[in-house]
Parts: structure tokens; sequence; C-alpha cells
């Protein structure tokens, strides 16, 4: 079996542009991958243009040789744009290799060690414009079934939080609580925007509502910063939605710096490089707990490392999406009583429709997390895609 092409697709999806890759092979079997890069799509499309040059021609069975040669020769390695595409290669790659046997990725990585995992949701608050709506949205998701929610309470702050800013967003966790009660599963976003002292501040006054984890408390890019703020935090500190590889882990894990590691299967090196980490969590007793609002073929993605992953602790997903999700693949996803079950079809058990996916091109965004208006944003006609 040989590749024969590799086309990328980028599909508007409102809040961002969804960017998949397909391969071909010249026994008629494809694969698909997801490298939704937020708002660096056309970086991300010209880097898997430059790794397409490398797999023409090349079997598509040889995982670990290609990522290992395309990493290897990057020379400028590691980083969002390079990783992300060889991400999605990486997951396009282990479809075809499940699907030339028949047989679901989870059943080539080590077979089930999970039915279905348990799923909290991101989203769930899209709409909301005051914080009273929040306590809204909240019971709207807990009737759904969800057993998380994660949100970003933090408004448009960026390194320091005023008292007025601290005050607003403690009464959003507050109304948030008080709406879903204690059994559901609270999840702080930080979008790493604060410096030291403070997310040390707001650690301490999030406390009294019992969130599972503060994620992001400051930027990724400083590690010693992470630390300092993980050894003074009263509550449990995620990240590593920014961090590529086993070795940008690796000085998580040797320094202690995260309770909950979080790695995104679209950007930190794919299916097996998120196996490998997930191995080094476990080695360390720490929950792996993936990164993913994205799209359809990173989510299926995540659930075959899901199935395989011991130490697998919660899977994100996004709580509502753009209708057009629903056209562009086959995604058939079975969610019953806060948990989602994993898929037993061959390959990553996704398949792309071309035709639908080019009705909705790239259409430019940018980030929303510091202009105030992330807590409002809803796709037009945003519907339940599961």
């Amino acid at each position: 079996m040989k590749i024969t092409g590799v086309n990328t697709f980028v599909v508007d999806c409102y809040r961002t542009n969804f960017v998949f890759v397909k391969i071909y092979t010249d026994e008629g079997i494809s694969g698909v991958g997801e490298a939704t890069l937020e708002y660096k799509e056309n970086a991300v499309t010209g880097a898997i243009e430059d790794i397409k040059r490398y797999l023409i021609g090349k079997s598509p069975l040889d995982i670990e040789a290609h990522y290992h040669n395309i990493y290897r020769d990057a020379y400028w390695r590691g980083g969002a744009v390079l990783m992300s595409a060889l991400s999605a290669v990486e997951m396009a790659l282990w479809d075809i290799n499940g699907k030339s046997l028949g047989v679901p990725v989870h059943r080539l990585l080590g077979g089930k060690v999970h039915d279905k995992v348990k799923v909290y949701a991101n989203g769930w608050f899209a709409g909301a414009t005051c914080v009273e709506d929040f306590g809204v949205k909240a019971k709207e998701a807990m009737e759904r079934g969800f057993k998380g929610l994660k949100w970003d309470p933090f408004g448009k702050a960026y390194m320091t939080l005023s008292n007025e800013e601290m005050d607003k967003a403690l009464a959003c966790i507050g109304i948030v609580r008080d709406a879903v009660g204690y059994d559901m599963d609270l999840f702080i976003e930080g979008h790493g925007r604060f410096n030291v002292p403070t997310a040390i501040k707001i650690a301490k006054e999030i406390e009294a509502f019992k969130p599972v984890w503060f994620e992001e408390p400051v930027p990724p890019d400083n590690l010693d910063a992470m630390v300092d703020v993980r050894r003074k935090s009263p509550v449990a500190i995620a990240g590593g939605e920014r961090l590529f590889t086993r070795q940008g882990f690796s000085e998580v894990f040797k320094r202690r710096a995260l309770d909950y590691v979080q790695p995104d299967i679209s950007h930190a090196g794919g299916i097996m490089e998120c196996r490998k980490i997930a191995a080094m969590a476990e080695a360390n007793y720490i929950p792996f707990a993936p990164h993913n609002p994205s799209g359809p073929v990173a989510n299926a993605a995540t659930l075959q490392l899901a199935a395989c992953t011991p130490n697998f602790f919660y899977l994100e997903i996004m709580a509502s999406d753009v209708p057009w999700r629903k056209e562009i693949t086959d995604e058939q996803l079975h969610f019953e009583d806060g948990y989602m079950t994993i898929p037993d079809k061959p390959g990553l058990g996704i398949e792309l429709y071309e035709d639908s996916a080019i009705k909705y091109p790239f259409v430019p965004h940018d980030l929303r997390h510091y202009n105030g208006q992330l807590i409002q944003i809803r796709p037009p006609a945003a519907e339940h895609y599961f």
C-alpha cells in the first residue's frame, strides 16, 4: 500500500475553523485527521503541504518511522504549527491502519480499558450575557446529563484582576454552583491569563466552590511560574493544552508542575505521542484529561485514546456547535447519563464528507479572550450534535 495524495479541508465553525487532513492510498483506503489550530489555519495548512512531499509514495503503515522522520527533519522542531500538522497526519495514518485490518485504532494500542468515559461540557454557557444567565445555562446542561461544566468566568482580564472583577467572577461561579449543587463537577478555566500572585489569590478564593481544578492559571511558557502557583494553590492545577511532545511534558512531571495533564491530540503529536505522555503521567500517578474542544475528527481520535488509557480521567467536549457539523462527517456519538461510549468501527470510526466540507470555507476569526466577548459568543442556529 502506498500514499497517493494528501488534501486539507478548512471548514468555518464560527468560533474558529476546523482543519482536516485526508490521506489517500493506492488501495482505495483513506484516513482522516484533524489539525484545528485556532486562528493560525493558513500556517498549519502550509505545514501539511510541506509534510505531503515526504509522504507521497511511502507506505502508510509505518507510522512510528514517519513521525520520527518528519519531526527529526523539521530542524526547527516542535511548536504549534508543525506539531498540529504532524498530529493530523499521524491520526490519519492510524485511521488507515485500522481500516486496513478492519479494527478500531484502540485494538492496535492494546485494546479497551474503558468502554465509556465521563464527559464534561465546554461551551454550555453560549449566549450568556450576564451572571444570572449562567445559572440558567448550567441547569440546562445538567438536564442534558453532563457530569461536569467548564468555563472561564474572568471576562477580559489579563495578568491582574481588580476586586470588582474578582467579585463578579466569584458571583458567576457561585450562581453555577447553586444551580447544579455539589454533585456536578466544576472546572475553572484560566486561559493562561494571570501573573503568579493573582493566580494564587484566585485559587484561594475559588476553593470554597470545590472545583475539580483551576486550569492554566498562568501563561504556559514559564514552567517555574506554574510550579509557584501549584505549590501555594489549595485547589488542583491543570494544564498542558499548549505543550507538545513527550519532551515538552518531561519537565512537567519532573517538577510536579501539574495535578492533571491536558495534551491536545491535534497539537501534542497525535495519538501515539499522547498515549506516551499518558504513560508518563501514569507512572507519576497523575490523571490524564486531554484538551478536546475542537471538531469531530479530533473527538473521534480522543475517544480511541481514551479507550486504551488506564489513567484517562475526563473527556472534554463542546456542548453545541454549528449546525453543519452534522453535514461534514458521519459522526455518531452515544451520550447517556454523563458518559460517552467508545465506538468500535474500524479506524477512527469517522468519515469526512468532502463535498459538504467545501461548502463552508475558511472565514477569518480572531481570539476573543481579551475583548470581553468570550461568554457571549454563540454560533448562528447552534445545535446539539449528540
